[in-house]
């Protein structure tokens, strides 16, 4: 199947009603709902989202009218008031998902010891222990293990196992997943020990497949004018005489010494994209350019590489809606990790209910 073809599928099951015994799901660190929709599109119903943010609150709320959202500071939310919300009891709910904020992880800034964006950590740890869910999935940048960082991870490891949990860490790359981006994420999995107890390993899904190319994911995507018109450069000469010199695959660094001012990356149609960041690059470009033409990709086409369908809404200017996609887990990267997950409760449940009929007179 093409790839806008399974993009199509998966926006189906998305939109498709929920199974009477569907697992659960709460989200924190939300965004626009890159996540959300993972589950979503793998059959599970969300109880409750989390996030700060009135504009990235903005676009989730578009594409998930119906799920609660708790819009505001995480450290404020009480837990008796997030369960209340989800309308669950301690030990009910099936996974709880959050992306921490990675900045301060994160290989293309400073990996502080004290930035307080790691903090956040221990606002997920605290709901994750008022919820003792089946399972969790915390997803990071692979920079939680790379240098200094790698001591910060052990203390995470431990309090995530101190909460109750079999956990086990990988970084995975999103292009072998179904995405068109070689986009790797640290995807921490923890199953309830007493679900480990029963054989149930917490685990990650294998890659199944070779990562789509760009061109593969653009194929019959139609750019409205006001997205060509926001992507174009403007009148900066430079980057323009960068960009008649870059090639597909190459980066504006090789051209010019300035990195930081003048990074651009044209993508190369015949590969899948490096990661797309939250500041609209590429790799650790500042800019994500478009193969041929001479402009940074659309939004359309950057939500295309990230796996999102389009009738997905996002709210917001240019730079808000990159935000959205950069800050994401892909949603079809998601799907992978959310269904395995689920296979994993479904098994737990399968030995509960055969030790439950031995034990039976």
């Amino acid at each position: 199947m093409a790839y806008p073809d399974r993009l199509a599928e998966a926006w189906e099951a998305h939109l498709a009603p929920r199974a009477a015994d569907a697992p659960t799901v709460v989200s924190t660190f939300a965004g626009c709902g890159g996540s959300s929709l993972g589950y979503s599109m793998a059959g599970f119903e969300e109880r409750l989202a989390v996030e700060w943010s009135e504009k990235q609150a903005a676009s989730f709320s578009a594409n998930f009218p119906l799920v609660p959202l708790y819009l505001g500071d995480i450290a404020e939310l009480s837990d008796d008031e997030a369960l209340r919300r989800a309308k669950l009891v301690p030990g009910e709910l099936d996974v709880f998902d959050g992306s921490p904020p990675c900045q301060g992880f994160s290989t293309a800034g400073s990996r502080r010891f004290d930035d307080g964006r790691n903090q956040l950590f221990l606002e997920f740890l605290r709901l994750l222990r008022a919820f003792a869910p089946r399972a969790f999935v915390m997803e990071n940048v692979r920079g939680m293990v790379i240098g200094k960082m790698r001591l910060i991870f052990a203390e995470i490891i431990k309090q995530l196992k101190d909460a109750g949990y079999q956990v086990s860490a990988r970084v995975l790359v999103a292009g072998y997943y179904g995405v068109p981006q070689m986009r790797p994420r640290m995807i921490i999995v923890g199953i309830r020990n007493d679900l480990a107890a029963l054989g149930v390993e917490p685990s990650h899904p294998k890659p199944f497949m070779h990562p789509p190319i760009v061109r593969e994911a653009w194929h019959g995507l139609v750019n409205t004018p006001e997205e060509c018109q926001v992507a174009r450069f403007g009148e900066n000469r430079i980057v323009h005489r960068l960009l008649f010199r870059m090639q597909p695959g190459e980066s504006g660094d090789q051209y010019h010494p300035n990195k930081q001012l003048y990074g651009l990356h044209r993508l190369d149609p015949n590969k899948p994209s490096p990661t797309i960041l939250r500041n609209g690059g590429a790799g650790g470009a500042c800019e994500a350019c478009h193969p041929s033409e001479h402009r940074r990709i659309t939004i359309a086409e950057a939500k295309r590489l990230g796996s999102f369908p389009d009738p997905f809404v996002l709210r917001g200017t240019f730079e808000e809606r990159w935000a959205a996609i950069g800050n994401c887990v892909p949603p079809l990267f998601m799907r992978a990790i959310a269904s395995h997950v689920r296979g994993l409760i479904d098994q737990a449940a399968r030995i509960e209910a055969e030790e439950h009929h031995a034990a039976t007179p």
